[in-house]
C-alpha cells in the first residue's frame, strides 16, 4: 500500500482509490452521489481530503451490511467536514442502523428456515409461500396473489 507523507493533506483520486482499495469509478459514484467530497483544482483535478479515506471506508462497511446509500448518505451529512471522524462518531451512527440489521437478520433466517420447505414442496404458490408471501401479509389484503400487476382487458379499436 502506498505511503503518503504527513505533509500531504490532499488525495488524488488515485491515491484514494491505492489507499481505500474502492475503484476510482467507485470514488466519481460516492462522490455524485454526495457521499464524499472534493475540491477541484486550477486544472479541474479532484483532490480529497486526508478524512475522506475513513468516510470512504464507513461507505463500504455499511454497503457490505446492506445499508442503502440513501441512509448512508444521511448518517455521512451528520458528521463533521475537515475532521477526521472519532470512534464516537462511528459508534452513534452505527447504533442507529442495530435495529434495521437485527431485523435483516431475523428475515434471512426465516428465508433460511424456509428454503428447504419451499424446495421440498414444490408449489411456489405466490398465494400461500412462506417465501414469496412472509406471514400471509397479501391474504388479510385480498385473496389471491397481487404480486403481479393487474392486465387491463385489451380493447378492440377496430369497432
Amino acid at each position: 500500500m502506498p505511503q503518503i507523507p504527513e505533509k500531504i493533506h490532499e488525495l488524488t483520486v488515485g491515491q484514494l482509490s491505492a489507499r481505500s482499495g474502492a475503484a476510482v469509478s467507485a470514488l466519481h459514484f460516492y462522490e455524485a452521489k454526495g457521499l464524499i467530497s472534493s475540491r477541484r483544482t486550477t486544472g479541474n483535478q479532484r483532490r480529497y481530503g486526508r478524512d475522506t479515506l475513513r468516510r470512504v471506508a464507513f461507505v463500504r462497511a455499511a454497503q457490505r451490511v446492506g445499508i442503502p446509500l440513501a441512509t448512508i448518505r444521511q448518517a455521512l451529512a451528520q458528521l463533521p467536514e475537515e475532521r477526521t471522524p472519532t470512534n464516537e462518531d462511528w459508534a452513534r451512527l452505527s447504533a442507529a442502523w442495530r435495529t434495521e440489521l437485527d431485523e435483516r437478520i431475523k428475515q434471512l433466517g426465516r428465508l433460511r428456515d424456509h428454503l428447504t420447505d419451499c424446495i421440498g414442496c414444490g408449489c411456489l404458490s405466490l398465494e400461500t409461500c412462506v417465501l414469496s408471501n412472509p406471514d400471509d401479509v397479501f391474504g388479510e389484503r385480498m385473496a389471491g396473489s397481487r404480486l403481479l400487476p393487474l392486465r387491463r382487458p385489451a380493447t378492440d379499436d377496430a369497432s
